[in-house]
């Protein structure tokens, strides 16, 4: 079989809601709502992990964290792990990436044929013990300032993910120029191709343009006001109004971040674009934009991730094929980032190797939804374990803290916790039984 292309679309920090498909009236999305548009959104898929590193690499391994084990920032997957470039790769793909991939170990390609531009960088932990010993003598303390500090910097300027996504976006139209239709070789190219541009952006420090950042700045509201739920991990203040920031510096921040996904919504245009430029007909194509996780945006008092609430741990995801499913479609199903994996071999013919926790999507993308086992999982830390099932979602975060369980069909605001309500007894107990499967106990 001719195997199709595929363009692999992905953003970092990406909150569900703020997207104009996802039905926001500020946001100004308009490439990404034309793939929404022709192509099927998945209105309830969640990263594997509400942080970058572990979620990135279980959904290019198509494995849980625990699986892979990835679960925390500085980890990475073991040199020559199977993901999904990997795969293709064997099966005749040319499989090229640009952009973010988040590697810390000395296995920097991963399955990649090429890689273009983006983070290629080995931490010192991944080295003999000297290399790691003098590293530590010139690491200052304090990885990072804190969250109020992220705030009352945002605005207008040009933040370091600015330049990279630039150059990613750079090098990803240079090569498709340069591989469909070089005019020095004009060799024709027969390999499918597997084009992944992975941007930084709107993953902090915010900064935007003055065109945007003004645009956005009247527009954008805080979440200052609303009520806050309360819990010894999920409820921990980052930032608190009036106090660390001024109720302003919010509405700042959160006007740049709209920047940013604006920004990143203008450079996929490029490379949508630049394909249609020599002559790729993009129906043709698989297309799917996806983020690795979300942003709390000071929601419950709260930036950045690492939370089971759906501003953080769930994604906006698109896959477009309308010569195979047609457009407009919305599935409300629970899906996880995981999926991607064996979903991508089915579309492309290939099978996919054992020991996936990946599931196809494909009966989703085809309207057949009476099979599919409506649970998703997220996991981090080690002892951080989310398990959603249909409108219910399930916290467990080790014997010393509460669980939670929250039901966003009666309280979408994630404000109440159930866990205790004897109408949920029976749910409660087929969650606890899940986790203990998990080997969460």
């Amino acid at each position: 079989m001719k195997r199709p292309n595929i363009l692999f679309l992905m953003s970092d920090e990406h909150r569900a809601d703020v997207t104009g498909f996802a039905g926001n009236e500020v946001i100004r999305t308009p490439n990404l709502d034309a793939l929404a548009q022709t192509g099927t959104v998945f209105r309830n898929a969640y990263a594997p992990a509400p942080i970058c590193i572990p979620s990135r690499q279980s959904m290019m391994a198509g494995q849980l964290p625990r699986t892979t084990g990835c679960e925390i920032y500085g980890q990475d997957l073991a040199p020559g792990h199977m993901t999904f470039s990997r795969r293709l790769a064997q099966y005749g793909y040319k499989t090229v990436v640009s952009g973010k991939l988040h590697h810390m170990g000395t296995d920097q390609m991963q399955g990649w044929t090429n890689r273009l531009y983006g983070d290629m960088e080995i931490s010192p932990s991944f080295l003999d013990d000297k290399v790691q010993s003098e590293h530590n003598r010139y690491v200052q303390s304090g990885f990072k300032w804190t969250d109020a500090k992220e705030i009352y910097r945002s605005g207008v300027g040009r933040g370091p993910c600015v330049t990279h996504d630039e150059m990613s976006v750079q090098c990803a139209v240079q090569f498709i120029e340069n591989y469909f239709c070089s005019s020095y070789y004009d060799r024709e190219q027969k390999m499918p191709l597997l084009l992944k541009v992975s941007l930084l952006q709107p993953h902090y420090p915010y900064f935007t343009s003055e065109e945007k950042f003004t645009y956005y700045l009247n527009r954008v509201k805080s979440y200052v006001n609303e009520e806050v739920f309360k819990h010894p991990f999920l409820g921990q203040r980052t930032v608190k109004p009036g106090e660390d920031v001024s109720e302003r510096e919010l509405l700042r921040a959160t006007a740049a971040y709209y920047g940013m996904i604006e920004t990143i919504d203008d450079q996929y245009g490029q490379v949508l674009r630049a394909l249609e430029h020599v002559g790729q007909q993009l129906d043709d194509w698989i297309i799917i934009y996806t983020s690795d996780h979300g942003e709390m945006l000071g929601q419950h008092g709260i930036w950045e991730k690492q939370k089971f609430f759906d501003a953080s741990v769930k994604v906006p995801l698109i896959i477009r094929y309308p010569n195979s499913f047609g457009g407009g479609k919305i599935v409300e199903e629970n899906v996880n980032l995981c999926d991607l994996f064996a979903t991508l071999c089915e579309l492309s013919g290939i099978p996919a190797p054992n020991g996936l926790d990946s599931r196809s999507l494909v009966p989703l993308l085809s309207g057949e939804a009476e099979s599919w086992d409506n649970e998703t999982i997220s996991q981090f830390n080690g002892c951080n374990l989310m398990i959603k099932r249909d409108h219910l979602k399930y916290q467990f975060y080790g014997s010393d803290l509460p669980e939670v369980l929250f039901d966003l069909q009666r309280n979408p605001e994630e404000t109440v916790n159930y866990i205790e309500d004897p109408l949920y007894a029976s749910q409660v107990e087929q969650f606890r039984l899940r986790a203990k499967e998990l080997k969460f106990e």
